[in-house]
This record gives structure tokens, C-alpha cells and sequence, in this order.
């Protein structure tokens, strides 16, 4: 689920949708949380679906570290891609604010994080070499990513938590630990799902 403080916005025809912020979403807040109504989908089962919904459910989903394909049920499916993401991906099945995110801001991914099955072709942005989102990225930036959720878990407990209580519960004591105790976090290497697990 989507932080509540977040609402659905057509940008222009290349892009289309986006998740815009609505109100101030400070570092540190968990942005999206898997959730039970999200659904968690076999591959064999994507590879068997008709014409018709294959392309939207590879297109709308992200991988686990298990291959499973996740659809998300509410608007987190159309959180784009950015090289300098407002979001950050961590191993407990959450995201978290990157940084401070401001009213009218988009929240964005870096794809890189979300196993793709192929590799995405991505708009130009300043500052970056990377034009491409490849498969294996998550095996080159994961020290970077990690550095970010570092930093951002450091604000955790100072911030308001309208998804805490989504927090799968076999994530919650290792979110305690980082959180209270600055126990280090689970490199979001772990979350790289080998090619050879996705079918």
C-alpha cells in the first residue's frame, strides 16, 4: 500500500501516470508496504495468462528475490522510475522517503532494485551516465542503495508512521533492532533474484 498522503496524476503521454506527494512526506517514512491485498504471482502462472493480461502483469509488477512476481492492488503500480528515486527499497518488504519529499513532488523508484526480466530504456537525466536500467543492477548499485536506506531508517522512529502497522510480521523484530538498537541492515543484494529462479 501507498502512503496515504499520496494521490494518482497523469503526466503527459510518454510517461503517463505518476504518484505525486499531496502533503510533506519527510526522510524516513515508510512510503509503501506489501500488504495483503497485494497479489504474489508464480511465474508459471504469469508465463500460462492470455494476450490480453500477460503484458499489464509484466508490466505493472515487480520481482521478488524468489522470482515471484508482485502486483500491487492500489496505486504503487505506477510509482516510476528515476536514477535519483525519491524512494528506496529495503529487504523487509517496504520503502522508505530517501529523502524529504514535498507536496507536489513525484515518488519514484530506481528500477534497477525490481528484478526486471529485460532491460528498460529510461528518459535522460542530468548528472547521471546511466540511460538504461539493467536486470543485474541490483549485483553493481546495491552499496549505494544501501547507504540510502542506512540513512534513512536513521530517521524512523523520528517520523510519522501511517503504514507501521503493515509491517509483515516477520520483519518487525529486525526493524526493531535497526531502529532502536543500530543493528546494520540486510544488504538489499539479498534482494537480487538470480535469472535462473524466475522460471
Amino acid at each position: 500500500m501507498m502512503h496515504p498522503d499520496t494521490e494518482l496524476r497523469y503526466i503527459n503521454d510518454e510517461i503517463g501516470y505518476g504518484v505525486f506527494a499531496t502533503k510533506f512526506i519527510p526522510k524516513g517514512t515508510i512510503v509503501w508496504a506489501m500488504d495483503d491485498l497485494d497479489q504474489v504471482l508464480d511465474p508459471s502462472l504469469v508465463e500460462k495468462l492470455d494476450p490480453l493480461r500477460k503484458p499489464d502483469v509484466q508490466k505493472y509488477s515487480f520481482r521478488n528475490q524468489y522470482g515471484k512476481y508482485i502486483l500491487c492492488w492500489d496505486k504503487a503500480r505506477f510509482v516510476n522510475h528515476s536514477f535519483y528515486a525519491t524512494c528506496v527499497a529495503t529487504m523487509y518488504d517496504l520503502e522508505l522517503a530517501a529523502r524529504d519529499i514535498y507536496p507536489g513532488e513525484e515518488l519514484t523508484d530506481d528500477y534497477g532494485t525490481l528484478n526486471l526480466d529485460e532491460p528498460f530504456d529510461c528518459l535522460p537525466e542530468e548528472g547521471t551516465s546511466r540511460s538504461r536500467v539493467m536486470p543485474d543492477d541490483l549485483l553493481r548499485y546495491y552499496p549505494q542503495w544501501d547507504e540510502i536506506a542506512a540513512a534513512a531508517f536513521q530517521r524512523f522512529n523520528q517520523v510519522e508512521q501511517p503504514l507501521k502497522h503493515l509491517i509483515l510480521p516477520e520483519h518487525q523484530a529486525a526493524i526493531r533492532e535497526i531502529t532502536e538498537q543500530g543493528r546494520s541492515l540486510d544488504s538489499l543484494v539479498h534482494l537480487y533474484c538470480d535469472p535462473h529462479w524466475r522460471k
